[in-house]
């Protein structure tokens, strides 16, 4: 039985809905070893911001019953170091890169949007707007937000800003510590994004009882991995069902059977993450099982799975 994989995410065609989410794949090129990368349906990098960042002092990163916080503080070489070191080799892949991007106000992500765009070479943006572990859009606003994410009219200025700038793909980042993500959703959307991708991490605490302290150096960190994600795909139906450009699943896929839940509710393409810190195979592992579950239902496209949810 021939089948069709395929999906669209703006004016990027992908091949399959499996890309590998920002921040967990390390460098890419270290999962050479593991899998062949150009099976993938897209890759979505590391943040970068214009400035080289250190991130926040560790410990960074400690386990969850069925999870993980990390508070890495979007540790990143700087925009020019990534195009000169990083972006070379990406291309090479021979699959859709989107450059995750993130500035601490709409001037800087326009900044780095300007040197990307100077550079080539990519398919797209995801804006990373919605990162727990750094403050940020509070300035532009004046509303005291902490996040773009976290204010409708902050997303806006933020997509916009990017948008006059490209053609590519743009991605918003969702996060989930909001009461109406259909509102910021349709947000993004009237701004211009090609698509909306979530959600991202929790905030969330562990304190170590013993010396009754914060275990991260940062106190708080983002929650991602299997427990979120029933949250993860409840908002990824709420969203699907708010906006008319794609949604791009994300929250503790780790199995064929995770990712197919995020299709069903209506995402057009998903992305593991804290899954690849224990099983770096298991994008594509996840890709070989809703490809033999297709099978099995006897669905030939991928489209008449994606939204397919009986409500």
């Amino acid at each position: 039985m021939g089948l069709d994989l395929s999906t669209r995410l703006g004016r990027v065609r992908l091949a399959n809905p499996v890309l590998v989410a920002s921040g967990t794949f390390g460098h890419v090129k270290e999962f050479e070893r593991y899998m062949d990368l150009g099976k993938l349906g897209g890759i979505v990098t590391k943040t970068i911001t214009v400035k080289p960042r250190l991130g926040n002092p560790p410990p960074r990163i400690v386990e969850t019953p069925s999870g993980m916080l990390n508070a890495i503080g979007l540790q990143n070489p700087g925009v020019e170091r990534f195009i000169s070191e990083k972006l070379p080799y990406l291309r090479k892949l021979g699959v859709p890169v989107f450059v995750s991007v993130m500035g601490y106000s709409t001037g800087e992500l326009a900044a780095v949007t300007r040197a990307l765009e100077k550079a080539g070479g990519f398919a797209g943006y995801e804006l990373n707007l919605s990162c727990p572990n750094v403050a940020y859009g509070t300035k532009t606003a004046g509303t005291g937000a902490r996040m773009f994410a976290h204010d409708a009219k902050l997303i806006g200025s933020a997509v916009s800003a990017v948008r006059r700038l490209t053609r590519r793909t743009l991605l918003a980042k969702l996060g989930p510590d909001v009461s109406d993500i259909a509102r910021m959703a349709r947000a993004a959307e009237g701004a211009g994004a090609d698509g909306v991708s979530l959600i991202n991490t929790f905030v969330a605490m562990v304190i170590d009882v013993r010396t009754r302290r914060p275990v991260l150096a940062n106190h708080t960190g983002g929650l991602s991995g299997p427990c979120v994600r029933p949250i993860a795909v409840r908002m990824t139906w709420e969203a699907a069902r708010a906006v008319k450009i794609p949604v791009v699943g994300i929250g503790g896929i780790a199995s064929a059977r995770d990712a197919l839940e995020f299709l069903v509710a209506g995402a057009s393409a998903v992305q593991v993450g804290t899954a690849n810190f224990t099983n770096p195979a298991v994008s594509l592992e996840t890709l070989d099982g809703i490809r033999a579950f297709m099978r099995r239902e006897r669905i030939a496209r991928l489209s008449d799975l994606i939204g397919s949810v009986k409500t």
